[in-house]
């Protein structure tokens, strides 16, 4: 019989998880507090007399926006996955000379500031006529997922048996093969937690996006809600109906995809 959880330790946890939450409530409270109010002494801790003009703002201006980042965010994860699969497929299970070193070279490029790689993507892309476009930020952003995806993929394809593997080729299939029919289907975990950082990094990006498409017409969401800031005035309720509307689609993939990217994140971390 399971000992009861003492008291403490439940309210300890309740408080804790209220400590973590409270930047999102005030997120929330400030998105419906009206304009004369948000500089008032003390603020007001509950939304009262709730004003819904910064959401009416979102919908009105941000729409194309979530848009454009909802296609970057799509186009990021369909790049990482087509690199970092077949890549880590390679390291972990062709003896791909160099292995090892390649993927301390994918852990030391994570490594690197991200805005250090946007001052060289942009002396690069004003030379190829990339900038101020959608494929040039899904191109840096996936510069950003697809060391992380080698690595996660490298160690969950690590731990697959060399039967499965063998058992294959016996039945005649090639390297291509095995990929496709035997690797993929049982990565499948760590394909989805791939997938999901590589959006949600690609979904809240600002720095490639305020470096490379400062000018663009598409605009992802970071910089809408950018524009919102002035130097007289900044659009605090707009701002943060912003945020939340933009927070949406994070945490509802995060609590479909919650029990694959537990898996996922473990996978190869215990071996038979």
């Amino acid at each position: 019989m399971n000992a009861r959880r003492p008291w403490w330790k439940t309210a300890l946890g309740i408080v804790f998880t209220a400590f973590m939450l409270f930047p999102v409530y005030w997120m929330l409270n400030v998105s419906l507090t009206k304009t004369s109010d948000l500089r008032l002494s003390p603020p007001h801790l509950f939304p009262i007399d709730p004003t819904f003009e910064g959401y009416a703002d979102v919908l009105r201006q941000q729409l194309p926006n979530l848009g454009t980042s909802l296609l970057i965010g799509l186009g990021c994860v369909v790049l990482t996955l087509v690199i970092a699969a077949p890549a880590a497929y390679a390291i972990s299970l062709l003896n791909l000379r160099a292995g090892r070193s390649l993927n301390f070279v994918l852990l030391v490029a994570q490594m690197i500031p991200a805005v250090v790689m946007a001052m060289g993507f942009y002396a690069i892309y004003v030379r190829l006529g990339l900038l101020n476009s959608v494929g040039g930020l899904i191109l840096a952003d996936s510069t950003i997922a697809v060391p992380f995806g080698v690595l996660l993929f490298t160690a969950f394809m690590s731990g697959i048996p060399r039967e499965l593997l063998q058992a294959a080729r016996i039945d005649g299939a090639g390297a291509w093969r095995v990929f496709t029919s035997v690797v993929l289907p049982l990565s499948r975990n760590s394909a989805l937690t791939v997938a999901l950082f590589a959006f949600l990094w690609a979904w809240s990006d600002f720095v490639f996006a305020s470096t490379l498409a400062r000018n663009s017409p598409l605009r992802p969401i970071t910089l809408g809600i950018y524009a919102y800031i002035g130097n007289n005035t900044t659009q605090w309720n707009a701002i943060m109906a912003t945020a939340v509307v933009a927070s949406i689609p994070a945490a509802i993939l995060l609590v479909v995809a919650q029990r694959y990217v537990a898996a996922g994140v473990t996978a190869g971390a215990v071996k038979d």
